[in-house]
């Protein structure tokens, strides 16, 4: 059987395999957020032509039915087919993804009172030639030229004896040591001809559960030589990290979950390597930030028990491994180092993100928050450093919102509703028709329809206050935008879930400032990381309830801190042992089983709280 793509293209479709993952096999891939179950109606197709089974049509309309729409994972070609593939569903990875620049970041180097000396290093030799008189072997004549340097220390491994011979007498004796620093030694990675010192390059990457950015780093003066990101292509099995433990586990699929991120990570190094005319063999680091489930996935580890109660990780930090025993395509003797996590929902990415914002070393408290798929947030100064996480659920990513969509070409990310005509007034991403809504436009129209009247506290919307609150197929809904018989909306399960979303936020923050007897009049500073975080609204977040009503200049956006973090570690030994420390120090705190965490969720289930003294600024506003 046959598929025929909208661009003509055709692929072959197994027998017994649904559309959805006759596409997957063929690199085709739509957004699937509950990873093909049929759940999230994400996976639209058009079947134009040709027979097919469907095993569900729930999210879909009776009108999209009659118009030939499908949902890919629940349909079966029972011959060959024709389909479409609307925009809103095809996966892109055009969007806002969290980068960086190069001055920004050495400053932010500088910063931190460290000097640039990075876990490998190059040293260069000119060893003498053998005689007659002086013929003892290659290795004891290098091990003897390394003790003359005061370098009698230095190990050279049995792997580096492989081409020893014609390494030494390629360049008239002349040689290029590449060496590690692990665990207070030094040690020979590789041994190359002549004088190869220079250039030498580092690669930081940031693993995200949506998201995958690439640094590529010069190691002599810490300049950022360029930066590739896409989405990481692991969203065909699912949106969020418990969707894709399941996937790994339970469908065996952990092998091709770890070669589909690596492959993305190999493309984007081959990528900007090329673009500069980088040979692979001056790339002499690579360093790791991601959430626990990423790292394991990375690693080929089985995820399973990070989920299970107690929830427990293979390892919180990682031995040193090289790319070569990852696939990874540079010299297969590149060290990788990966940040350490803390626990279950705790990663690297976050003690990065510390690292990078430098709470653990101030005396004022802080807050850290990292808003993306997931919600993980730290509350210290230099003497404590408590962290927790909460299943915040990937709403603000588009999954479970009947028109949710990440942040890319096409999302309304503004709303402003005119308070004489309740009009939404929009912004879309890249000035297009919108084809759906993103995590900030989502806060947004919450808010601004609370304002409005349109939503009362409890997030029930109120038929009789505007002409655009009708009866859909979940029950009410609100009309954010019409055009061309393309309608997005907000339906009461879209709004029940992002109040969840935001009460177990502010349940994370409460629970935490009460757990070290603080209050909000305590914080000097809540940073905001992730790629989410740097496009919220602060004002509209306060008002929807889901961060303190404190003032507004103590919100400080870090953007993608972890990349960051990754950065600093990738140049600096004392970076490392930094992040090491950090990741020590933190005293995590479970929420799922803490019964203060569920209290103040309850609370945080109003918009913006029960308790209306904790927002004295939306009551303020709401009064007059």
């Amino acid at each position: 059987m046959k598929i025929t793509l909208p661009s003509g293209k055709i692929i072959t479709a197994s027998a017994g395999l649904s559309i959805l993952e006759s596409l997957n096999q063929a690199e085709v891939y739509l957004t699937a957020s509950c990873s093909g179950k049929g759940t999230c109606g994400k996976c639209r197709i058009i079947i134009k032509d040709g027979k097919t089974k469907s095993l569900s049509r729930m999210k879909l309309t009776q009108e999209e039915i009659e118009k030939g729409f499908a949902l890919a994972c629940r349909t079966f070609p029972e011959g060959d087919i024709s389909i479409d593939i609307p925009k809103e569903s095809a996966l892109t990875v055009e969007g806002r993804i969290a980068t960086g620049k190069s001055k920004d970041l050495q400053e932010l180097l500088r910063s931190m009172n460290t000097e640039i000396e990075p876990i490998t290093g190059r040293l260069y030799m000119k060893l003498p030639p053998p005689t007659l008189d002086d013929n003892i072997s290659d290795l004891e004549r290098l091990k003897r030229a390394l003790s003359s340097e005061g370098l009698g220390c230095l190990r050279v491994p049995f792997r580096s004896l492989k081409n020893l011979a014609d390494i030494l007498r390629a360049k008239d004796w002349e040689i290029t040591l590449c060496t590690i620093q692990s665990e207070g030694c030094e040690e020979v990675t590789n041994i190359l001809s002549g004088d190869r010192t220079t250039p030498r390059y580092g690669v930081a990457i940031d693993i995200g559960t949506t998201t995958l950015v690439v640094y590529l780093i010069d190691l002599t003066n810490g300049s950022l030589i360029d930066i590739a990101s896409t989405y990481n292509s692991q969203i065909k099995f699912g949106d969020d990290v418990i969707t894709r433990i399941v996937y790994a586990t339970e469908q065996n699929e952990l092998a091709a979950m770890q070669n589909t991120v690596i492959s993305d990570i190999n493309m984007m190094i081959s990528l900007i390597t090329q673009k500069h005319k980088i040979n692979m063999d001056t790339v002499d680091s690579i360093v790791i930030a991601g959430n626990p489930t990423m790292t394991h996935l990375f690693f080929g580890l089985n995820p399973a028990a990070i989920r299970e109660e107690p929830y427990i990780l293979t390892a919180n930090s990682f031995p040193l491994s090289f790319a070569g025993e990852l696939g990874i395509n540079v010299r297969p003797d590149t060290p990788l180092y990966s940040l350490p996590s803390v626990a279950s929902y705790v990663g690297g990415d976050i003690v990065s993100g510390v690292l990078a914002s430098g709470l653990h070393k101030k005396e004022e408290l802080s807050f850290f928050m990292d808003i993306g798929t997931n919600g993980e947030m730290v509350l210290g100064n230099s003497e404590l450093l408590v962290t927790a996480a909460c299943s915040a659920g990937p709403c603000f990513e588009g999954s479970g919102i009947r028109h949710g969509m990440r942040a890319t070409e096409g999302a309304i990310e503004d709303v402003k509703i005119n308070r004489s005509s309740l009009k939404p007034e929009i912004k879309v991403i890249g000035g297009v028709s919108p084809m759906g809504i993103c995590g900030s436009g989502m806060i947004d129209a919450i808010s601004e329809m609370f304002l409005a009247g349109i939503l009362d506290s409890k997030g029930a919307l109120r038929k009789e206050a505007s002409d655009r609150v009708r009866e859909g197929a979940d029950g009410l809904e609100f009309l954010i935008h019409s055009e061309g018989g393309k309608e997005i909306t907000l339906t009461t399960p879209d709004i029940e879930n992002i109040i969840r979303a935001k009460a177990a936020i502010y349940a994370a923050f409460t629970t935490m400032i009460k757990e070290v007897g603080f209050t909000f009049d305590d914080i000097s500073r809540v940073y905001i990381a992730g790629g989410f975080g740097q496009f919220l609204d602060i004002e509209k977040a306060v008002i929807l309830g889901m961060i303190p009503d404190i003032p507004r200049e103590k919100f400080i956006f870090l953007g993608n801190s972890s990349i960051k973090g990754a950065y600093l570690c990738t140049l600096s030994q004392k970076m490392r042992a930094e992040a090491e420390e950090i990741a020590k120090r933190m005293t995590y705190l479970e929420l799922s089983v803490s019964r203060s965490f569920m209290d103040e969720f309850m609370s945080g289930l109003f918009i913006p709280h029960t308790e209306m003294n904790n927002f004295p600024s939306v009551k303020a506003l709401m009064e007059s």
